[in-house]
């Protein structure tokens, strides 16, 4: 009988949204799951309803002073023990990580034990984890057909699964409409949890250069940190406008499928999300993320021809409203981007990644 399929993930939604829709898939298919995660990741815990959850000792090393390092060394070492014992506890058939050094202690830990694994990269540069993984791995999923920052030698190894979407938003997807003349223009601005002041200011200011009819037609919905919507709603109302905001919205995927034009930065479940609905995009990359792959990511869907690019610090209020101007008067313009956006979704990558995960579980039946 093939054993459990343990899952190593953790930490923030990026991470979390591909393992909870890998592990509805293997749910289906009569798979047992666990779920190998940090503190942070017991916040997800109830979008895996089936799974046993196992917390594991992390750390990270980002932002941290030598003394801190070496403390993450120990925590990290604590938690590849930890996961080490609960590997030979579960026995299971196949271990697969979605990087990040939440998974990091689970995954060294099913190297040691000499389990099957399987890592899979959300962004189009592999992640720093999962580039210090790959030897050991036994395949490599990947979201785009283009995976950077790896070995050549190790190319063998990978499959394009894409990068599975949360059944939310993929029961979301509709046809876009493209806006008209004299109706109203729906704009959605979400910036993720990191570094989304940007849009607290710059997006109003961009706003406030908009034509007078293209703004008294806008239906804007944008998400805020708690600590910016008192900020932006001044903005706005100084504007004589009432917009949505709020500090997270829990129907994203009805708010993606409404919109006529999206702006936000390029983490890999935000671009998943707008090419699974078929929505066009202004990108504007975290400019410090790791390997600063947001850009790598928004590379993807420009060069596609379904977004628009625009780096952070070459952004001003005056050029981000002459795009929202160009593109509200150019509705053909957008339903094409809209159509490449949909035509780079890859609908079925839970599927796939869980078909790599059962054939990577078979070399290892009976465990």
């Amino acid at each position: 009988m093939t054993g459990p399929v343990v899952i190593a993930a953790g930490g923030t939604g990026g991470h979390l949204f591909p393992a909870q829709s890998l592990a509805q898939e293997l749910a289906k298919r009569g798979r047992r799951v666990v779920l190998m995660t940090d503190d942070r990741g017991q916040n997800y815990a109830q979008t895996f309803p089936k799974a046993e959850i196992v917390t594991v000792p992390s750390a990270t090393f980002a932002g941290r002073g030598a003394v801190g390092k070496a403390f993450a060394v120990l925590r990290l070492a604590r938690g590849a023990l930890a996961a080490y014992f609960a590997l030979g506890r579960v026995k299971p058939s196949v271990v697969v990580g979605f990087g990040g050094y939440p998974a990091l202690p689970t995954m060294f830990a099913a190297a040691r034990r000499g389990v099957p694994s399987v890592i899979h990269e959300q962004n189009a540069i592999l992640g720093r984890v999962n580039r210090w993984l790959a030897p050991a791995v036994t395949r490599i999923a990947s979201s785009f057909a283009r995976l950077s920052h790896l070995d050549p030698l190790l190319a063998e190894r990978v499959t394009m699964t894409g990068n599975p979407v949360r059944p939310a938003v993929l029961a979301s997807k509709c046809h876009y409409v493209r806006p008209v003349a004299d109706g109203r223009f729906h704009l959605l601005v979400f910036g993720g949890s990191q570094g989304a002041r940007v849009f607290a200011t710059l997006v109003p200011e961009a706003i406030a250069r908009l034509p007078a009819d293209l703004r008294a037609r806008l239906d804007l919905v944008q998400q805020c940190r708690p600590e910016d919507l008192e900020s932006a709603k001044a903005r706005y109302a100084a504007l004589g406008l009432q917009p949505t905001l709020a500090s997270f919205f829990g129907d994203m995927g009805a708010r993606l499928a409404s919109a006529h034009l999206v702006i936000s930065r390029a983490g890999a479940s935000t671009v998943t999300e707008l090419c699974t609905v078929g929505r066009p995009a202004i990108l504007i990359p975290y400019p410090f993320a790791m390997d600063d792959h947001q850009t790598a990511n928004a590379r993807e869907l420009a060069d596609a021809g379904a977004a628009w690019q625009f780096a952070e610090k070459e952004l001003s209020a005056d050029i981000l409203a002459a795009k929202i101007t160009e593109l509200a008067q150019s509705p053909v313009l957008l339903e094409t981007a809209a159509a490449k956006a949909l035509s780079l979704a890859r609908n079925d990558a839970a599927a796939r990644l869980a078909d790599l995960v059962d054939q990577v579980s078979g070399s290892n039946a009976g465990a």
